[in-house]
């Protein structure tokens, strides 16, 4: 089959179109012929060779994919080939064919094209794992969404509102925080501005946030910390600037009663992925059937032009997911 192949690790010029054995598919599996994926912050980092697959899965890059069922396990129910499908990937959504768990799989609702449905896996899933897993988020609560226009951010925002909580964000520009602010976020902060801490506790009246979502790490953590209200979560889902943190109070932590929790979804189980993924569905595709919940894109690349895309990622100039049409 087709796929998008590294020529080693490094630049966005490593991608390059290849060719891949096709996926192997068991009884539990089905085979999906591709019609676009996703660029996900992971694919950046696997290119230059910081974030290998776990074992077993694909070396081709992508983490999410949208396509029709071409193939049917023997021990998949309810499954037909022709089925239009959108699914979390552990690795191989850059190419024409990937098998994946039939539990991992949710259908495409009709109102979607396979560059929204390939939108969705990777961003909303993350999501609602650190919201609701993680986060204990429930109706009532205040959110703090650092980058709040990516992927991961816009998901989150659209799910907290579903939720009945209200969220806050944090953007590099204007445009980007005026976009949050349609997708139901209560106000944005220009970050280039200083310190978001103060801001923050102006917003909720001294009270703080219960829950904090954070991209950027290091330079961050005093502050997410300081925003946080009794019994508040700081879940860290990427160190985007840095990994070290130089003073850290314990027994700040203590009298707050904070937590700091780390997290990933690729290296979760097929089991947990599984069952996360039955109950975003629950929760979830009756909005997205709706529209009121739906992917944000900010562009739509052909998949040959795999190491354009990447450049423009690293830019960080997106608004929302940026897809690669396959097919």
């Amino acid at each position: 089959m087709k796929a998008v192949t590294m020529s080693g690790f490094g630049g966005p010029d490593v991608l390059e179109m290849g060719t891949a054995p096709n996926p192997h598919v068991g009884d539990t599996d089905l085979l999906v012929r591709v019609h676009a994926t996703a660029l996900n912050r992971a694919d950046l980092l696997q290119r230059r060779g910081l974030y290998p697959p776990p074992p077993g899965a694909s070396d081709i890059l992508g983490l999410e994919m949208a396509g029709e069922v071409v193939q049917v396990g023997a021990q998949c129910e309810g499954w037909s080939v022709g089925d239009r499908v959108c699914a979390l990937l552990p690795g191989g959504g850059y190419a024409e064919y990937a098998a994946v768990p039939a539990g991992m799989a949710i259908r495409l609702p009709n109102n979607l094209s396979y560059e929204q449905g390939a939108a969705i896996p990777e961003v909303f899933l993350t999501a609602y794992l650190n919201l609701f897993w993680l986060g204990g988020l429930t109706a009532g609560k205040n959110v703090l969404v650092h980058a709040g226009a990516s992927g991961v951010g816009t998901a989150a925002i659209q799910l907290i509102r579903a939720a009945g909580a209200t969220s806050y964000i944090t953007a590099g520009s204007r445009e980007k925080i005026e976009r949050c602010l349609e997708l139901g976020a209560k106000a944005g902060w220009y970050y280039k501005e200083g310190p978001f801490a103060p801001w923050v506790k102006e917003q909720t009246n001294n009270e703080g946030v219960d829950i904090v979502l954070d991209f950027v790490g290091a330079p961050y953590f005093e502050q997410n910390l300081e925003v946080l209200r009794t019994d508040g979560r700081l879940i860290v889902i990427g160190t985007m600037a840095g990994t070290k943190v130089a003073n850290l109070d314990l027994g700040y932590l203590l009298r707050n009663r904070l937590q700091i929790i780390g997290t990933a979804l690729r290296s979760r189980s097929v089991e947990d992925k599984i069952r996360l993924t039955q109950e975003f569905v629950a929760f979830a595709m009756p909005h997205i059937e709706k529209g009121t919940i739906a992917p944000v894109i900010d562009s739509v690349f052909d998949w040959a032009e795999a190491s354009k895309a990447h450049a423009y990622m690293e830019s960080n100039a997106n608004i929302g997911k940026i897809v690669l049409r396959v097919s």
